[in-house]
C-alpha cells in the first residue's frame, strides 16, 4: 500500500512537471517567437527570434519558468543561488527564487552587472554573498554562450563555485558546446523542436 502511494505521488509530480513545461512551451510559441529577418548577437542572420522577456515578465508565465527551471536543476547537489548576466537572466532568477520558496527550497538569486559599479561598493555581482557557494548561472535564451561565460568570470572573481549553466530556451547555435568546452555542465529546458522551429 505504501509503495503504491509513493508511486502515485511520484507519478503526480512527473505529471505536474510535464504540465508546467507544456504550458510554458505554449506561451513561448504564442507570444515570444517572432518570424522575419533578424540579426543575432553572433552577427548571424535568422528567420525567427525568440524574445523571452515577452513572457518571463508576464504574471502567467513567470511561475511556469520558475517551476520548469527548478525541475531542470533539481539533480545538481548543494545549489545555494542562481542568477546570471543582467538583464536576460534577472526574471528567470527571480522566478526560481519565488517558486523555490513556495516549495520550501532555499535558492537565493544574484544579478551580474556587465561592468562593476563605478560608485558605492563597486560590485559587479549583486545580491547575497556567493563566495564559496555553489551557484548555477541562468540565461533566458542562448546564442553564443558569451553572456553565461562573462557571468561565470565575474562570479569566480568573487569566489563563487559555478556548477552549471541552465537556459530556458536553447537555440542550438553552439552555446552548449562552447560552455561545455569551458568545463561547465549545460542544461536546457526547451529546444527549437519543442517550439516547432528549425535550426
Amino acid at each position: 500500500m505504501l509503495a503504491r502511494q509513493r508511486r502515485l505521488t511520484l507519478s503526480s509530480k512527473v505529471s505536474l512537471v510535464n504540465d508546467a513545461r507544456k504550458r510554458l512551451i505554449e506561451h513561448i510559441s504564442a507570444d515570444a517567437v517572432f518570424h522575419g529577418d533578424f540579426t543575432l548577437t553572433s552577427g548571424k542572420k535568422a528567420s525567427y527570434y525568440v524574445d523571452l522577456r515577452r513572457v518571463s515578465l508576464d504574471h502567467r508565465v513567470a511561475p511556469l519558468i520558475g517551476q520548469v527551471m527548478i525541475d531542470l536543476i533539481a539533480g545538481i547537489p548543494g545549489v545555494a543561488a542562481v542568477g546570471g548576466m543582467t538583464m536576460g537572466a534577472d526574471p528567470v532568477a527571480a522566478a526560481v527564487l519565488h517558486q523555490g520558496a513556495a516549495r520550501g527550497l532555499t535558492y537565493d538569486a544574484f544579478v551580474v552587472r556587465k561592468e562593476p559599479k563605478d560608485h558605492g561598493r563597486g560590485r559587479q555581482v549583486e545580491g547575497p554573498d556567493v563566495s564559496g557557494k555553489r551557484v548555477v548561472v541562468l540565461e533566458d535564451t542562448s546564442t553564443t554562450g558569451g553572456s553565461p561565460l562573462a557571468a561565470i568570470a565575474a562570479l569566480e572573481k568573487v569566489g563563487a563555485v559555478v556548477v552549471a549553466v541552465a537556459v530556458v530556451v536553447d537555440r542550438d547555435t553552439g552555446a552548449k558546446e562552447i560552455i561545455e568546452a569551458a568545463g561547465y555542465p549545460y542544461f536546457s529546458a526547451i529546444g527549437l523542436a519543442d517550439l516547432g522551429l528549425e535550426k
